[in-house]
C-alpha cells in the first residue's frame, strides 16, 4: 500500500505506508506557531544582526541581540512593548524574574550585569535599579533569579558566582537610590555551567562537580564525591503535587555515559538513572508545518550522550538537548517519555510545557510538549487535515483508546476524513480509515458510531447474565430464533461496539498526568464490568479477548446445563436456566422455549410495575404542597416502599425472583457472581460521582472482612431499636449491587426517592411486620443511593445515629474492595498508598474516604497527619467521625497550617460549621500535648508565676481560635475555659477584647512578666487609674514569686522555659514604663499618690534624667517648628 503525494510540478509521488509508533509512546512535540515573521520584524533575520540569547514567562518573550538590544515581545499577539538596549556589549544571558515580571537581568559580553525595572504598570520609562561589572574580563555563563526576593545570582567562565540585590521603586521613594553591594557568594574550580536556585539554597554545576550552597546560613555542599569532566548540567526538581506538596525539592545532576544523579536537597546522591539503554528506541517526529513527519522504526541504538543542561519541565519531566536532539525524561518513573530530532540547537528555555528553541543560523522555533490526541485536536482547529491525519495513523494505539473520544469525538474524525482530498491523499485516507474502523465496527447498527453502555434499547440483561440481544433493522430477532449459539453471536457482535474506558470530565492539568490518570483508570477493569482475567490494553486485544471469554462462557454454561438437566430437582428450582438449557438442546426445545418466553414478561412486567410506582411517586413530590409538607412526603414514599421491597428488596422481603438466580452448586455461584454483579456495577457507575470505576465485592471477600468491621455492624445493629436487633441476630448485610438489571432512567429515579427516604429517616408499618429503621434501609438498597448525599447526611446526624455512619461505611468498604489502590493499602507502604490515592484525581468524596478509613486502620496518627492534602474532597467532619479526639487536632493543625499565614484565619472560621465546633476544638487542643494543670495553677486556681512561658503543643492553632470573630458569650465561655486550664496568653487576649482589663492587670501581676504590659501579646495600661492598680499590685508579686522559686511536683517555673520571659513586675519597673510613656516627673507623682515608697536604683535614675532631657528638647524643637511654620504663613499672606 502506498501513500500518493503530488509535487508542485503536478506529478504524483508514492510513499510507503506510515509507519505506526508503539504504544508505549504517547506524547509528542509539535510546532503550531511560526516565529518566523516576528524575526523578520524585528530585522533578526538578516547576517548582521541576530538572535543571541532568549528568556521566556507568563508574559514576555526576551530576545537578546548581537548589537546590545533586547527585545521585549509581549507573548500575548506576539507585539513587540519595549527595545533595551546596552552599549555594554553584546547580549550573551537574559533571565526574567519568576514572581515578578516588571523584572529583568541582562548580561552582555563585556561582562556587565544589568537589572531593569520595566514599570510597565506606572507607564513609565524602564530604569536600571542595578548595575555590577563584578565579572568584567569573563564571559557570564549563567544567570538565576531568586525565587522570592529581588536578587539575581551570576556565574562566569572563571568559576566565580556573585548575588546581585536589586532596588525597586514599587518599595517606596527613597528604595530604588539604594545600592546594594555586590556580593561574592562562592568561586569554584571550572566554569560555571548552570545555576539553579529553590527554596533558600543555590546549585552550581561547573565542569567538574556539582555544588549546593545555603545562601542564608553561608553553607557549601558538594554532591557525590565522584568528579567529571566537561558541560553537564544540573537543576532543582520541585516536588509540588499531591501529597509531595510541602516536601523539599530533589536535585538531577547529569553524569556522563547518559547518566544523571538523583539527590536529596541537602546535596546526598540517593539513586543513579541510567538512560543509555532506554535510548535505543528510534526518535519520535517533530511535528510541524515545515516538513512531513518521519519515523523509522529500524533506527535503533544505544547513546552515550553528556547532556549539558537540565531544565524542570512541565509536569515532572526532565528536559535536556544536545545539538541535534531534544530529550525528555520521567525521572520518577525512570523512562524516557521521549526523544526528537531538533536540528542546530544553541539553547532552549521553556515555561511550563513550552520550549523556545534558538538556533545556531538566529532562528527561533516554539515547540510544545502534549500528548497526541492533544496535538491532533489542535492540528484541527488550525485545519492542517493531512498533518492531523498523519499524526493520527502513526499514533493511532493513543488515538483509537475511548479516552481520547474527549478530545477527538468520531464525528471530528469521520469529518477528518472528509476533508482529506480522494486524488492527493487517496492512500491516507484508506489508512485513516482503518484506524477509524479500530474504534467501532463498520457494519454497527448505531448510525452516530457512539457506543453506549447504557442504552437498553438494542439488548436486554436476563437475571441469569445472559444479555438477550435485539436488531434495530427490524429484522427477526434473537428471542425468536430459539438458538442459543445465534444469540451469544449476536453477543459478540453487541460487545464490539462498546469502549472499554469511561469518559473522565476534563480537567484542565497538565496533559501527561491527566493521561497517566486515566491510563490506570482504564487499567482497572472495564466499564463493562466483566470481571475477567485480564486487563485490556490496546482495544484490539480487549475486544478479541472479550470474544473468547463470552465464546467459553458459552462453552461452558452448555455443559454446566447438561448437566443440571439430569437432577429434576434443581430444573424445579430454576425454570428460567433450564429454559437456556432447552433453546440448546434439540430434544426439549418448545417446552423450554415456552418456560423462557412466560419467565421474561413476568421480569419486563415487574419492572413496568416498579417504573409505574416510581413516576407516580416522583410527579407527586413535585407538588410543592407534598414536597414541603413531612407527612405527606413521608405518605407519598411509604406507598412506593411496598412495590421497591417485593421487585428489588432481600429474598425474605421480596418476590423470590431475586432468589430464583442462586443455586447450590459452586459452579453456578461463581457464575453468578460474575456475570450478575458487574450489571448492578454498571448500574452503579451510572449515577455514582466516584471517579474510579466502583466494583461490588464477592461473597468470598465479604467473608474476609477485618474484625473492627465486624464490631461496627454489631455496634449499628444494637443501635437499631427493633425487635430482631434485640434478639442478638447477625446484622443485615449490605447490598451493593443489585439482583436484578434496572435500566438508567429508572435508576435515576429510584436512587433520588430512595436517597429522599433516607434523608427523612421514614420507617414503613405493617401490621405483622416491625418497622423498619433508616439504618436497615440503607443497609438493604445501598446500591440506590446517592452516596454524596448519604454522606452528608451520616455526617449530620452522627451524634444522635452513629450506626448510619458505621453502616455507610461498611457498605462503601465493600463497594470499592476491588479498587487496585487497596492493593497498594495492603502491603503497607503509607507514601505508596497516598500517591496511589493522589492519582485517582479529581476525587469523589465516598470511595476516597474508604481508602482513607483503611489507611487510618493501618497507620493510625502517621496517616491522618497526611489526609489535610485530600481537602476540601475530605473535610474536617469526615476525620472527626473517623479518628480518635487527638488524631483529629493534629489532622486539623496541619490542614490549618498548609494554608498561608495570611489566610489561616479566614479558612479556619470557614470551617467552623457548626459554630459551636469552636468551643469543641478549642478545649480538644487544651487537653492535647499541653502542660500539666498543676504547673499552670495554684491549688487555688490562680496563676503559677511564669507558667505562660510554658510551650503548646498546638499553640499556633489555639492562638487562631481565639483570634476569631466570635459573640460576647463565646468569648466568655472561651475565656473561662483558657482561664481554667492555664492557658494564660489567650486568656489575656480574651479579658482585652472583653475590656476585663482589672482581671488581666492581675493575671500579669501573677505571672510576674513585665513583657505582658506590651502589645501585641501583652495588655498596655490605658489611664493613670490603671497604672496605679499596677502599682499597688506589684508588691504582692515580688513576695509570690520568691515563695514559688522552691520546686514543686513537675519541677519548678525556672526549669520550663522562665528564663525566656521578661523583666520582674516592681514599682521600680512599672515607674520607668510610666516615665517612657508620660514622663518621668508624672510618674514619679502617680507613684506619690498609691503611698508607695521606692527607692530608685542609679541605673533607674539615669534614665529618668535622659527622659527628661529629651523631653525637653522635643518641646523646644516643636516650639521651633511651630514658630517657622507661623513666620511662613504670616508672610504668604502678607
Amino acid at each position: 500500500m502506498w501513500i500518493i503525494h503530488r509535487q508542485c510540478r503536478g506529478s504524483p509521488v508514492k510513499m510507503p505506508l506510515l509507519p505506526v509508533v508503539p504504544e508505549n509512546h504517547s506524547h509528542v512535540l509539535a510546532e503550531f506557531d511560526c516565529l518566523d515573521p516576528l524575526l523578520s520584524a524585528l530585522r533578526l533575520d538578516s547576517g548582521r544582526l541576530k538572535c543571541t540569547c532568549l528568556a521566556v514567562s507568563r508574559k514576555w518573550l526576551a530576545l537578546g541581540t548581537s548589537t546590545g538590544g533586547l527585545h521585549l515581545i509581549q507573548r500575548e499577539g506576539w507585539k513587540q512593548r519595549l527595545i533595551l538596549t546596552h552599549k555594554e556589549g553584546s547580549i550573551t544571558q537574559v533571565a526574567c524574574c519568576p514572581h515578578d515580571e516588571d523584572f529583568i537581568a541582562v548580561a552582555t559580553s563585556q561582562g556587565l550585569v544589568v537589572v531593569w525595572e520595566l514599570q510597565l504598570e506606572r507607564r513609565g520609562r524602564p530604569e536600571r535599579v542595578s548595575v555590577s561589572w563584578e565579572h568584567r574580563g569573563h564571559a557570564i555563563t549563567a544567570l538565576c533569579w531568586d525565587t522570592s526576593t529581588l536578587r539575581v545570582f551570576v556565574g562566569d567562565s572563571g568559576g566565580k558566582v556573585t548575588c546581585l540585590r536589586a532596588g525597586s521603586s514599587k518599595l517606596g521613594k527613597g528604595s530604588a537610590f539604594v545600592i546594594f553591594p555586590v556580593q561574592t557568594v562562592t568561586t569554584v574550580d571550572s566554569r560555571v555551567v548552570q545555576l539553579g536556585y529553590q527554596d533558600g539554597r543555590l546549585l552550581v554545576s561547573s565542569l567538574s562537580r556539582c555544588y549546593l550552597c545555603d545562601t542564608d546560613r553561608e553553607k557549601f555542599w558538594r554532591v557525590g564525591n565522584k568528579e567529571r569532566d566537561g558541560e553537564y548540567g544540573a537543576c532543582f526538581f520541585p516536588q509540588n503535587r499531591g501529597l509531595l506538596v510541602g516536601q523539599p525539592p530533589l536535585l538531577y545532576c547529569a553524569r556522563p555515559g547518559s547518566r544523571v544523579w538523583e539527590a536529596s536537597f541537602n546535596g546526598e546522591v540517593l539513586s543513579t538513572h541510567q538512560f543509555k539503554q532506554l535510548l535505543a528506541c528510534p526518535p519520535l517526529p517533530l511535528i510541524t508545518y515545515r516538513n512531513e513527519p518521519h519515523y523509522n522504526p529500524a533506527q535503533k541504538s544505544s547513546q552515550s550522550i553528556a547532556f549539558p543542561k537540565l531544565l524542570y519541565l512541565g509536569d515532572q519531566n526532565l528536559l535536556t538537548w544536545t545539538d541535534s536532539a531534544v530529550y525528555i525524561f520521567t525521572p520518577q518513573n525512570g523512562q524516557v517519555l521521549l526523544w526528537t530530532e531538533v536540528k542546530d540547537l544553541v539553547d532552549i528555555v521553556v515555561y511550563r510545557s513550552e520550549l523556545f528553541c534558538l538556533h545556531g543560523s538566529g532562528r527561533l522555533s516554539h515547540l510544545s510538549l502534549l500528548s497526541a490526541e492533544r496535538c491532533v485536536e489542535r492540528l484541527l482547529r488550525r485545519e492542517s487535515w493531512p498533518l492531523a491525519a498523519v499524526v493520527c495513523c502513526m499514533f493511532q494505539h493513543t488515538i483509537t483508546t475511548s479516552r481520547a473520544r474527549k478530545s477527538i469525538p468520531i464525528d471530528r474524525l469521520e469529518h477528518l476524513r472528509s476533508q482529506l482530498s480522494s486524488s492527493t491523499h487517496l492512500e491516507l485516507s484508506g489508512q485513516l480509515e482503518e484506524v477509524i474502523n479500530k474504534l467501532e465496527p463498520l457494519d454497527s447498527a448505531c448510525s452516530s458510531r457512539r457506543s453506549s453502555i447504557s442504552s437498553h434499547e438494542s439488548f436486554n440483561v436476563l437475571d441469569c447474565g445472559i444479555y438477550r440481544v435485539i436488531s434495530r433493522r427490524g429484522s427477526q430477532s434473537d428471542e425468536e430464533t430459539g438458538s442459543l449459539i445465534n444469540q451469544s453471536t449476536s453477543e459478540e457482535e453487541r460487545l464490539k461496539e462498546f469502549s472499554f474506558v469511561q469518559e473522565e470530565d476534563q480537567v484542565e492539568q497538565d496533559p501527561q498526568s491527566s493521561e497517566r490518570m486515566e491510563a490506570e483508570r482504564s487499567e482497572q477493569g472495564l466499564q463493562f464490568h466483566l470481571p475477567l482475567s485480564f486487563r485490556p490494553k490496546p482495544p484490539r486485544i480487549a475486544l478479541q479477548a472479550v470474544k473468547d471469554s463470552v465464546s467459553s462462557f458459552v462453552k461452558k454454561t452448555t455443559e454446566k446445563i447438561n448437566t443440571l438437566q439430569m437432577n429434576s430437582e434443581l430444573r424445579q428450582r430454576s425454570e428460567f436456566k433450564e429454559g437456556i438449557q432447552a433453546d440448546t438442546t434439540s430434544s426439549h426445545s418448545e417446552e423450554m422455549d415456552n418456560e423462557v418466553y412466560d419467565e421474561m414478561p413476568n421480569t419486563e412486567a415487574d419492572m413496568q410495575e416498579l417504573r409505574a410506582a416510581t413516576e407516580r411517586a416522583i410527579s407527586q413530590i413535585q407538588d410543592p404542597l407534598v414536597l414541603l409538607d413531612p407527612a405527606c412526603l413521608r405518605e407519598t414514599l411509604l406507598e412506593w416502599l411496598p412495590v421497591l421491597e417485593r421487585i428489588l428488596g432481600p429474598e425474605e422481603h421480596g418476590s423470590g425472583a431475586a432468589g430464583d438466580s442462586k443455586v447450590d452448586d459452586a459452579g453456578e455461584e461463581r457464575w453468578e457472581r460474575d456475570y450478575l454483579n458487574p450489571c448492578s456495577e454498571q448500574q452503579e457507575e451510572s449515577f455514582c460521582l466516584s471517579g474510579e470505576p466502583t466494583e461490588s465485592i464477592t461473597e468470598d471477600e465479604k467473608k474476609e472482612e477485618s474484625p473492627e468491621l465486624g464490631g461496627k455492624e454489631d455496634q449499628c445493629d444494637s443501635a437499631e431499636k427493633e425487635p430482631e436487633a434485640s434478639k442478638g441476630s447477625p446484622p443485615e448485610p449490605v447490598r451493593v449491587g443489585s439482583p436484578k438489571p434496572v435500566p438508567s432512567d429508572l435508576l435515576a429515579n429510584l436512587t433520588q426517592l430512595a436517597t429522599l427516604y433516607t434523608e427523612l429517616s421514614c420507617f414503613r408499618n405493617q401490621q405483622d411486620k416491625p418497622a423498619v429503621g433508616c439504618t436497615h434501609f440503607l443497609r438493604r438498597y445501598f446500591f440506590l443511593l446517592d452516596k454524596e448525599r448519604v454522606r452528608r447526611m451520616c455526617l449530620l446526624c452522627y451524634e444522635e445515629q452513629p450506626e448510619v455512619q458505621s453502616s455507610f461505611t461498611e457498605a462503601m468498604l465493600d463497594l470499592t474492595q476491588s479498587s487496585k489502590v487497596v492493593e497498594v493499602i495492603q502491603r503497607g507502604d503509607l507514601l505508596r498508598s497516598l500517591r496511589s490515592l493522589r492519582e485517582l484525581q479529581p476525587w469523589s468524596a465516598p470511595p476516597l474516604l474508604a481508602h482513607l478509613h483503611r489507611l487510618y486502620e493501618k497507620h493510625g496518627e502517621a496517616a491522618v497527619r497526611s489526609f489535610s492534602q485530600f481537602y476540601p474532597a475530605i473535610t474536617p467532619a469526615d476525620i472527626m467521625t473517623m479518628a480518635q479526639r487527638s488524631h483529629f487536632l493534629a489532622y486539623l493543625d496541619n490542614l490549618v497550617q498548609s494554608r498561608t499565614e495570611g489566610h489561616r484565619l479566614s479558612f479556619l472560621q470557614s470551617l467552623l460549621d457548626p459554630e459551636s465546633l469552636r468551643q469543641d476544638w478549642l478545649e480538644l487542643a487544651l487537653t492535647h500535648d499541653a502542660p500539666q494543670r498543676c504547673d499552670t495553677l495554684t491549688p487555688d486556681g490562680l496563676p503559677r508565676r511564669h507558667s505562660h512561658c510554658y510551650s503548646w503543643g498546638y499553640g499556633r492553632l489555639l492562638s487562631l481560635l481565639i483570634h476569631l470573630p466570635a459573640d460576647l458569650s463565646s468569648k466568655q465561655k472561651m475565656a473561662e475555659t483558657c482561664r481554667s486550664h492555664g492557658y494564660w496568653i489567650g486568656y489575656l487576649y480574651l479579658c482585652s477584647e472583653l475590656q476585663c482589663r482589672t482581671e488581666a492587670f492581675a493575671t500579669i501581676c501573677k505571672l510576674d512578666d513585665i513583657s505582658l504590659l506590651e502589645e501585641p501579646e501583652g495588655v498596655e495600661p490605658q489611664t493613670l487609674d490603671e497604672w496605679k492598680l499596677l502599682i499597688q499590685l506589684s508588691p504582692q508579686c515580688s513576695s509570690v514569686g520568691d515563695s514559688e522559686q522552691v520546686p514543686g511536683v513537675n519541677g519548678s517555673s525556672w526549669s520550663n522555659g522562665s528564663s525566656d520571659c521578661g523583666g520582674k513586675i516592681s514599682p521600680e519597673s512599672l515607674t520607668l514604663m510610666l516615665a517612657r510613656t508620660a514622663g518621668p516627673d508624672r510618674a514619679m507623682a502617680v507613684l506619690e499618690e498609691c503611698g508607695v515608697q521606692v527607692v530608685l536604683s542609679q541605673q533607674s535614675e539615669l534614665v529618668c534624667e535622659l527622659l527628661r532631657v529629651t523631653e525637653k528638647r522635643q518641646r523646644a524643637m516643636i516650639q521651633t517648628m511651630l514658630e517657622r511654620c507661623d513666620r511662613f504663613l504670616w508672610s504668604q499672606h502678607a
